[in-house]
């Protein structure tokens, strides 16, 4: 049997097999011994005892299974099931009892082991230090000579451990750079930390009075607490490069040379093999059309907001959504060599240009750490001279290590990131890297997409008000029997106006032209106007989507995207703040020209992903600093080569993996609102460490006289990182006459007729 004669039917047919629907599961499941294979399955909508209970019971019924357990904190299942036997449908099982699921993708949600590990030294360097505390209170309190000795003994032992084991954090970074010849803020915080210990030591050894465990391992706890907050700020959830195997299918039902259908990893699909490509299915590489019509939903890839019909010989790239009939598709290019993998290698260029970009706190490490050293070696050098007494010159100079120690300059950054990704999150908006803000802040130029970013990803119908409502509610009736993204918006428009529907008879499908239905003897086709109509064009017949009667035009109906809400207002606040804005989208020109022009705003339509990523790379050679904000997998690659990025919750996973920020609610106020938090947050970083260094303005003389032993030079540190606390919990945000909100009214921007309706 050829390719070609295997059809339409042939190919729904082999779809509606629930083994070729479960050989993804097989595919990603692994072998774990005595004839069992494990699959992992994420379900989202785990949530308590109860859903643990329905899920495990739901799978536990089905044939093979010989058990299923969920792990409520990570909303994972794991199901084993006998290898003998082709896979269970897991996932249309959960489905049926109200809850989605996935497969799980092992490398996406792995442990962050670096966080696990400060945490743990944070925890182990907390309980030290209270505990020596407590026993310095005990020999501040007139504690005699022996009992004094046994509790800097004691002492000894309780930080020894601790020094070790939360000290690493700060030792091997330190030896690193050093093996390098290099400096960074870890050296001097080692240097001090260790000779604060050996000089403990040394006193505890010759029945001195002071000893100083105490400052060592408090400068160490509030250290590792700057240190934890800075890397939960720099850690991104998931890198967006992973993000795009979920665009594309792990595998595709191929068509052998023998006529039979096999299915094949995507990896394994070579050019000229033919593949039968269901509806509702991606496309999983380059491709052409070889038999059958339907409507490709191009708006991830491109940015095209309607459907796009095609036909025998259309090219089709990877990721783009099959709408509405069954294909079958000849490919043209390998896996690694598809649209996605080009995508992959332009996010990955752009990603290393974004990667010299170095933070704030980073910068200033540089000069920082050989100042200090060459401050306490100084000191050193000039008691030494002047007293010749080793052991009181390096107390000095210890004293002067701790005063200098950047504990401040270390809280200085993360914290006041911690309280705008909070401030944030309250407007709705997850900062996923904290170095954005700075970017974000430094910013001069807002670009925006347009479809799904400017406007939301459903259709509206927009000509509504000239439509007869006997016709709509023809045509709403049709519609119900489609999930067709035109028959949505007809379904909704017909809701708002509370139509009822009618009886229809004789309901079929024509893939990628329409729906056709009777009422009695007359003959309604909803659908493409060449489709439905006799004579289109005689007819005068512009609009993509017609009902006919009987062939002749009942009426003609037209669909744009609804604008995301607060879109007008978002837009002036963002110009009213001095920035140059500008539409840039994959969109044909017409739509895009029409709302840029009701923005007011510069645009760019047609523009294909590499181009956008150009153009931010000839506005960034230009000295611009550019925020894009965009949804789709064609807006991947600008919004990492820009400087800073957003992407609204709706956006494709690989969109809102590449975003540094992610707005969860409809409402465009979330942009400006970044914006001015990112600069305030600027400014008091800025004000930190103003604080930071004039504490050591004073402190330092004072250290370098001798008038500050170790001990107070660790509580004199601690009240500089208090101090640069407080000054972060001052961040405000931007004041709007409104919050965003998830539940506002979209507005119509192509009828302004309607528009100005409703304003009045």
């Amino acid at each position: 049997m050829s390719c070609c004669a295997a059809g339409a039917a042939e190919l729904a047919l082999a779809m509606s097999d629930p083994r070729t629907a479960n050989e993804e599961v097989l595919l990603a499941s692994r072998l774990v011994g005595d004839g069992v294979r494990q699959s992992d399955l994420s379900v989202p909508g785990i949530h308590c005892g109860g859903c643990i209970q329905k899920v495990e019971a739901a799978l536990g019924a089905l044939p093979g299974v010989e058990k299923a357990r969920v792990n409520l904190s990570t909303k994972r299942v794991a199901i084993r099931w006998q290898a003998e036997n082709p896979p269970a449908p897991f996932i249309e099982t959960l489905n049926k009892i109200g809850y989605e699921a996935h497969l799980h993708d092992a490398g996406a949600n792995g442990t962050d082991e670096t966080l696990t590990e400060l945490i743990r030294a944070l925890a182990v360097a907390g309980f030290a230090a209270s505990n020596i505390m407590l026993l310095s209170v005990s020999i501040w309190s007139g504690a005699d000579a022996s009992t004094r000795n046994m509790f800097h003994w004691i002492s000894a032992l309780i930080a020894s451990p601790a020094l070790i084991y939360s000290g690493r954090v700060f030792f091997s970074s330190a030896w690193r750079v050093l093996r390098h010849g290099q400096t960074n803020m870890d050296v001097p915080i080692s240097i001090g930390v260790l000779l604060a210990f050996g000089m403990s030591l040394y006193e505890t050894f010759h029945h001195e009075a002071h000893a100083y465990f105490d400052a060592a391992i408090s400068l160490l706890f509030f250290l590792l607490v700057g240190r934890t907050l800075d890397h939960m700020m720099r850690e991104r959830a998931r890198t967006a490069v992973r993000g795009l195997a979920r665009l594309s299918s792990r595998g595709a039902l191929v068509v052998q040379d023998d006529g039979t259908h096999a299915y094949l990893p995507v990896n394994e699909i070579q050019p000229d093999m033919h593949i039968l490509l269901a509806a509702g299915e991606r496309v999983p590489v380059d491709a052409r059309v070889e038999t059958g019509q339907s409507e490709i939903d191009r708006a991830l890839v491109s940015g095209e907001s309607l459907p796009q019909p095609v036909a025998p010989g259309a090219m089709l790239s990877a990721g783009t959504l099959n709408l509405t009939a069954p294909l079958t598709v000849v490919a043209t290019a390998a896996a690694k060599d598809s649209f996605l993998a080009e995508m992959v290698r332009m996010m990955e260029s752009a990603e290393a240009g974004r990667s010299v970009y170095r933070r704030i706190a980073d910068r200033a490490s540089r000069l920082y750490a050989p100042v200090v050293h060459l401050t306490a070696f100084l000191t050193f050098i000039g008691w030494m001279i002047v007293e010749g007494d080793l052991h009181h010159g390096a107390t000095i100079a210890i004293a002067v290590l701790i005063v200098t120690c950047p504990c401040a300059l270390g809280l200085a950054v993360p914290m006041v990131q911690v309280a705008a990704a909070r401030r944030l999150f309250e407007s709705g908006v997850m900062v996923k890297d904290g170095g954005a803000l700075e970017r974000i802040a430094e910013v001069d130029t807002v670009i925006f997409d347009k479809t799904g970013t400017l406007t939301m990803d459903r259709l509206r119908l927009t000509n509504r008000e000239a439509i007869d409502p006997a016709a709509l509610a023809i045509a709403a009736s049709i519609a119900a029997y489609s999930r067709h993204p035109y028959s949505r918006a007809l379904a909704a428009a017909a809701g708002e106006k509370a139509i009822t529907h009618m009886t229809l008879n004789d309901i079929s499908e024509q893939p990628g032209a329409g729906m056709r239905a009777t009422i009695g003897t007359t003959i309604y086709r909803l659908g493409r106007a060449d489709w439905a109509l006799t004579d289109a064009a005689g007819q005068s017949v512009t609009a993509g989507v017609v009902l006919s009667e009987n062939r002749q035009l009942r009426a003609a109906f037209r669909f744009d995207s609804d604008l995301r809400p607060d879109v007008r207002e978002a837009v002036l606040a963002i110009s009213q703040q001095g920035y140059r804005v500008e539409i840039m989208s994959g969109d044909r020109d017409e739509p895009v020209r029409y709302l840029a022009s009701e923005l007011g705003l510069p645009y760019r339509a047609r523009v294909s992903p590499a181009d956008k990523t150009k153009h931010i790379v000839d506005l960034t050679a230009a000295g611009q600093r550019v925020l894009m904000v965009g949804d789709g997998l064609n807006d991947t690659p600008a919004l990492v080569a820009a400087h800073a990025s957003m992407a609204p919750a709706t956006a494709a996973d690989v969109g809102r993996n590449a975003a540094d920020l992610v707005f969860l609610h409809d409402s465009l106020l979330a942009v400006p609102e970044a914006i001015a938090v990112a600069r305030n947050a600027q400014q008091l970083v800025r004000q930190n460490l103003v604080l930071a260094i004039g504490y050591n303005v004073i402190a330092v003389p004072l250290a370098i006289l001798g008038h500050v032993t170790p001990l107070v030079a660790a509580v004199a540190m601690s009240s500089s990182s208090l101090l640069v606390i407080a000054n972060a919990l001052r961040l405000h945000g931007w004041r709007s006459g409104k919050e965003p909100r998830a539940d506002a009214p979209a507005l119509d921007i192509l009828s302004p007729a309607v528009a100005t309706e409703k304003a009045r």
